[in-house]
């Protein structure tokens, strides 16, 4: 199984969550936890392209370096 890919599957019934720090403005990732255990990604201002689907490990992966500043701006 790929580790990134547009999703295949219909995600329409998915429970998207976004972060609390996005409310009011738009822009917001919103992610999903998937039955299988992987993690959908989309971007919820462009809702007409499919979602990301990754694999727990690219998650945490991904939350290991942003958690400690390595896709901050400098």
């Amino acid at each position: 199984m790929n580790s990134t890919r547009p999703a295949s599957e219909d995600l329409s019934n998915a429970e998207w969550f976004k972060s609390s720090a996005s409310s009011g403005t738009g822009g917001c990732l919103e992610v999903a936890f998937l039955p299988d255990g992987r993690i959908g990604l989309r971007d919820n201002e462009d809702l007409d392209n499919p979602p990301f689907v990754v694999t727990r490990h690219v998650w945490e992966c991904f939350l290991h370096g942003a958690k400690g500043g390595e896709f901050d701006t400098p």
